[in-house]
């Protein structure tokens, strides 16, 4: 089966509410390529090896979280821009890339879907954020939580707190969002999940008692993409491929 270009570009937007998010990037269609599509491979961000993949499956589409011309960037098509552009037109291949709108969606979104990995409750969001916070499943310590976020993410999770500490309740925003621990810290839950670490994380966690736990940036935005490339593949019976390209942070 297959599906056209403007069709799912039209489905996506819809889906994932684009048009309620001021986001970095543009979100939907970023490299238009052929109208009819058959294959579909998914990622998380749309480096020259995922392009390569895309090839090697012969997918006319690629959807990723991370895409492209993002804001403060340099605006011309030089470099390695060009290669990857280069690269997805000679192969007529689209690009669709959903950042905000893929962290927030309510059953899709990476934030959602790293809570159903792990069995969390989901109480709601925190306040002005798309962070989420809720209970753990059962009780945990620092130690326990660092090993099930390890061994369900399959990535070296740091842990800034006391190993003994026990745990109830948790808030988590996938990626770069570390500052979130902020307004987690306002909240008063025990801890803190999110993709990537810097120095003056370390220190709010230690001040404030609130554990840290840094998961991955693209460990812990997997889940969306897979999970909105599996309902897309329901949706229209088009051959949708994961391809996880892991990286070291």
């Amino acid at each position: 089966m297959a599906v056209s270009r403007l069709d799912l570009d039209a489905y996506l937007s819809n889906l994932l509410k684009v048009d309620q998010f001021n986001d970095y990037c543009p979100n939907g269609l970023q490299i238009e390529g052929s109208l009819t599509i058959e294959r579909i491979v998914t990622g998380v961000t749309a480096s020259q090896r995922l392009i390569d993949e895309a090839i090697a499956h012969n997918a006319q589409a690629i959807l990723v979280h991370h895409g492209y011309f993002w804001k403060g960037e340099n605006q011309a098509i030089a470099g390695i821009k060009r290669s990857r552009i280069a690269t997805l037109l000679e192969h007529d291949i689209n690009l669709f890339a959903y950042h905000l709108p893929l962290d927030a969606h309510e059953t899709l979104g990476n934030n959602v879907q790293l809570a159903n990995e792990l069995g969390w409750n989901i109480s709601g969001n925190l306040p002005k954020s798309l962070a989420l916070y809720g209970r753990v499943d059962g009780m945990e310590t620092g130690a326990t939580l660092q090993r099930k976020l390890s061994e369900a993410l399959d990535y070296d999770v740091q842990h800034i707190g006391e190993q003994n500490d026990e745990i109830e309740t948790v808030a988590w925003c996938t990626g770069a969002a570390q500052d979130e621990l902020e307004r987690a810290i306002d909240a008063g839950v025990d801890a803190f999940v999110s993709g990537e670490i810097s120095e003056r994380t370390v220190h709010l966690a230690l001040e404030s008692g609130v554990h840290y736990f840094a998961a991955g940036h693209h460990a812990t935005e997997r889940g969306g993409v897979r999970a909105l490339g599996a309902h897309l593949a329901q949706q229209f019976n088009v051959d949708v491929q994961f391809i996880d390209l892991p990286i070291p942070v």
